[in-house]
């Protein structure tokens, strides 16, 4: 009995000791790194100025484009994620938790519709309706998102929060075909975003981080006029590629190709 009773005590002992150095695992450097992202997102004076700088130009692109003749109706083409709603409390907690993304958490959270928005966003698309130019929510998020989604911006009463104007991901994660139908009733003044796909096909087909650099290069000049970006150190295309695309790895993976690839004092 007694050393029975030994056995048990040592196993449970054994288990809370390896459960407690689970816990105790330091973050991975990319869970660590989107941790600050989120800290800047949502701490960082300079961030909020980033956005007022970008959406103030987009003012300016639109008050421009509205004093020309056009034969179809205006319309603004915006990204929801990191654009217009601010998800970082959903990375921030992710991250500190030292986790991978999970579609079912992230759906979750989506649901919900309580995100923030991004500064300056919601007066902008405000303004552009003011001046009856379209709006369109043209996001990857997901058709079972439609509901959460369309709660989250009618919080902040933007404008033409509805079925027609909120396009979610259907089929492909690009966005060209969608955009190619909101040309064939209207004229795209702007495009909004956070990620390169959000503007040009060019970047579809998980293009390597070599060929996003020579395509930013060629289309460098639009950047400011048509295309109006918004800082997002957390995720996107940029981070995928640099992983080429492998959404399999393992943080210590990923750990070991974020090192490769820094530039550091050596």
């Amino acid at each position: 009995m007694k050393k029975c009773f030994l056995l048990v005590l040592m196993s449970c002992l054994f288990c809370g000791a390896f459960a407690q150095s689970e816990q105790n695992l330091p973050a991975s450097i990319a869970n660590s790194g989107k941790v600050w992202a989120s800290l800047y997102q949502q701490r960082a004076a300079e961030y909020k100025a980033l956005c007022f700088q970008a959406y103030n130009i987009a003012r300016l692109r639109l008050d421009a484009a509205l004093k020309k003749h056009h034969k179809k109706p205006f319309a603004v083409v915006t990204d929801i994620d990191e654009t217009l709603l601010d998800n970082s409390p959903y990375d921030a907690q992710r991250a500190l938790n030292n986790g991978e993304f999970d579609a079912k958490a992230w759906k979750e959270w989506t649901s919900k519709g309580i995100c923030d928005t991004v500064p300056g966003a919601p007066s902008f698309f405000k303004y552009a309706a003011s001046k009856g130019v379209a709006v369109y929510y043209v996001t990857n998020r997901e058709e079972d998102e439609r509901p959460g989604t369309i709660k989250n911006l009618k919080l902040y009463h933007l404008p033409y929060a509805d079925d027609t104007h909120v396009i979610l991901k259907t089929t492909s994660s690009s966005k060209e075909t969608r955009r190619l139908n909101i040309l064939k009733t209207h004229e795209i003044v702007l495009l909004c975003g956070d990620n390169l796909p959000d503007f040009d096909a060019l970047y579809d087909d998980h293009p390597i981080e070599k060929n996003r650099q020579a395509l930013t290069e060629k289309l460098k000049r639009k950047f400011g006029d048509k295309y109006i970006i918004i800082p997002n150190l957390s995720y996107g295309d940029w981070e995928s590629s640099m992983f080429n695309y492998n959404y399999k790895l393992s943080n210590a993976q990923k750990d070991s190709i974020i090192k490769a690839k820094i530039k550091i004092n050596d």
